[in-house]
């Protein structure tokens, strides 16, 4: 997988060259300004840009562990000729070695996010506080982390030593509590669109800690429809939504095999491909069967990371937590009934009226609504630690989290030698 993308860059390099080479008539007098300063971003203009940059890093670490991350748990399952890390992937083992770029993608998205806010803070002084530039900083940094806090086993913050991975749910939950105090100085459209998204990303880390009233009440802010995302676009190879390259221009990962290979829902979409003479076709590794995904159907296809939807399944979540079936089964009902249509239905569910038959309708219906979004392995990983009905046993004998890099563990003088 990294070698293609990798190709994939170097050729839109080339094209690069090739337009300077031909479009300008003295391309060999153009100067090279050198890197901009440090200190020339600390004015408040820049800001907006500085915001932007952690945006485009949010994307890239989405687009690189929605893939590692879907073939990790049940969401798909690997067809492709990459190796190894895919295919250990797909048996359940994660090593060190094979996980460095979604590692240092993840970690980079905190850090520029997390140092962007301490450089806002200096530039922008006592307007820091109205602004929803700020506010926006705090959201990424907060996604960053609950990203972070949900795949990996363990956290290490800016060098530091090991520690608990629900150290990334801590600083999530004070970022996202920060956005929302910038948001209510704010008014009209925007104060609401910074809410929604701030306390849906605050709902989910709030539930992850165990404080399920406290997520309630955040989740409650945001409205079914609402869906925030990490943007794409075929813009630049680096702007892309890579799984989409994988499963749509080449046939890397397929649905075959999976739990969602007999099951036609309109969360899960997906079909089948066929050789010219009619036959199934197979994947990249020339032997698994190749059902092809249609979620993200072009390079440009954004990744949804805080939807009214799961908020929806948190609050039944909350609910059968608190042994209100009926509740529950009420509010998986609203997930379906916003997502039925006629040429895909979706009818209600009926006849759940245990704990022991609900759950396992839940943690489907959860598989469902947040497919290919880089959730799953979470999900199956704290449903793996429970006890009783909300037991899920699909990790039983697979890793159920990223491990510390090879390259950390490597550069880090508090991690050498473990």
């Amino acid at each position: 997988m990294q070698w293609n993308r990798i190709v994939r860059r170097a050729s839109a390099t080339v094209a690069i060259t090739t337009l300077a080479t031909t479009a300008g008539c003295n391309f060999f007098d153009v100067s090279n300004p050198g890197p901009i300063a440090d200190d020339n971003l600390n004015v408040p203009t820049a800001m907006t840009g500085l915001v932007t940059g952690m945006a485009f890093d949010l994307s890239r670490a989405y687009d690189v562990v929605t893939q590692g991350a879907a073939i990790m748990s049940d969401d798909l399952y690997h067809s492709g000729s990459y190796g190894p890390g895919e295919g250990l992937w797909n048996r359940g083992i994660i090593r060190p070695e094979d996980i460095n770029g979604h590692w240092g993608g993840m970690h980079r998205s905190r850090w520029v996010a997390e140092q962007g806010i301490v450089r806002m803070k200096e530039v922008l002084g006592t307007a820091y506080d109205t602004s929803p530039l700020a506010a926006r900083a705090n959201i990424y940094a907060g996604l960053s982390n609950r990203l972070l806090g949900e795949l990996t086993c363990n956290s290490v913050i800016d060098g530091g030593p090991s520690g608990d991975h629900k150290v990334h749910f801590q600083r999530a939950e004070a970022q996202f509590t920060e956005a929302i105090r910038i948001a209510n100085t704010l008014t009209g459209a925007i104060k609401d669109s910074l809410l929604r998204v701030a306390s849906g990303g605050r709902a989910s880390v709030r539930a992850w800690q165990n404080n399920w009233t406290a997520a309630v009440t955040d989740a409650s802010v945001v409205p079914t429809a609402y869906v925030f995302v990490a943007p794409f676009s075929t813009n630049t190879t680096a702007e892309n939504n890579d799984l989409a390259f994988e499963t749509i221009t080449r046939s890397e990962f397929t649905v075959f095999n999976t739990q969602w290979a007999t099951v036609r829902d309109p969360r899960v979409p997906w079909d089948t491909v066929r050789t010219t003479s009619g036959a199934l076709a197979v994947g990249q590794d020339g032997r698994t069967t190749f059902f092809r995904q249609r979620k993200y159907a072009t390079l440009a296809a954004d990744i949804p990371i805080v939807k009214g939807t799961e908020m929806l399944l948190l609050r039944a979540e909350a609910a059968l937590r608190n042994n209100d079936v009926a509740g529950a089964v009420t509010l998986i009902n609203q997930v379906r009934a916003f997502h039925n249509t006629t040429s895909a239905p979706l009818p209600a569910l009926t006849g759940i009226t245990t704990a022991a038959q609900a759950w396992p309708v839940l943690q489907k219906e959860r598989g469902a609504t947040l497919w290919l979004e880089g959730r799953r392995l979470w999900d199956l990983r704290r449903w793996n630690a429970e006890t009783g009905p909300a037991k899920n046993s699909y990790l039983d004998t697979r890793d159920k989290c990223i491990p510390i890099s090879l390259n950390e563990t490597q550069s880090n003088p508090n991690l050498r030698g473990t």
